[in-house]
């Protein structure tokens, strides 16, 4: 098997943690998987320099000149989730270019699917007849419940909580330990907070927080 030349957008944080999965997934399937070639990100300081072992080789326009090369996107937070697909498709890649990277810990029911570009981290549970869409990132010990849908470029933050029958709206971000009544829908670009308790819709660009979780305001 031959390994797929992976470059990795973004050089800090969850970026860190993706390398590390591509890595595990060579070490399980005992051939190589991937081989990581390094990092593409803006800010200049950055490039040139080694992260994790392995170089920044320049900045994110970069990825036009690489025709080789396949993509991960590690970029993405609660203050930029709602850019992140404007971000991605200014590359002008197309959705084959990206590969997904799932932990080796994760649990992936067979009836589930996920798509091109997706970030599954270490103890991601996710169960049966689930549909994760393109170029979601899902950090570690989440739980996406039976016939729930995660739509494109949604993040869950570490050990967030979807029950089933949920509906994620695209570019949505629920923080860490939120945790989603079954049968709800979050509508696109929404936040959830930190620990949040959703136990009713919430609606388009709303951005939730506490227990019972509330709308704190309301994005454009």
């Amino acid at each position: 098997m031959t390994a797929s030349p992976l470059v990795v957008l973004g050089a800090l944080g969850n970026c860190l943690d993706i390398v590390d999965a591509a890595l595990a997934m060579n070490e399980a399937a005992k051939e190589p998987v991937f081989e990581v070639l390094g990092y593409l990100d803006d800010e200049p300081s950055r490039q040139g320099t080694q992260v994790r072992g392995f170089p920044v080789l320049g900045s994110l326009a970069m990825a036009r000149e690489m025709p080789d090369a396949y993509f991960i996107n590690g970029i993405g937070s609660s203050r930029s989730h709602r850019q992140k697909q404007a971000m991605i498709e200014s590359l002008g890649l197309t959705i084959e270019r990206f590969a997904t990277v799932v932990h080796p810990s994760a649990v992936i029911a067979s009836s589930a699917s996920i798509g091109q570009g997706c970030v599954v981290m270490a103890n991601v549970t996710v169960c049966a007849n689930v549909t994760i869409g393109h170029q979601v990132m899902m950090l570690p010990n989440c739980v996406v419940g039976h016939d729930s849908t995660i739509n494109d470029y949604s993040i869950l933050a570490a050990g967030v909580t979807v029950s089933g029958v949920v509906n994620v709206g695209s570019a949505c971000y629920l923080g860490a330990n939120a945790c989603v009544k079954e049968y709800l829908t979050i509508g696109e670009q929404a936040l959830l907070g930190m620990g949040a308790v959703v136990v009713k819709d919430v609606p388009t660009n709303a951005v939730m927080v506490g227990n019972p979780a509330r709308i704190l305001k309301q994005m454009a």
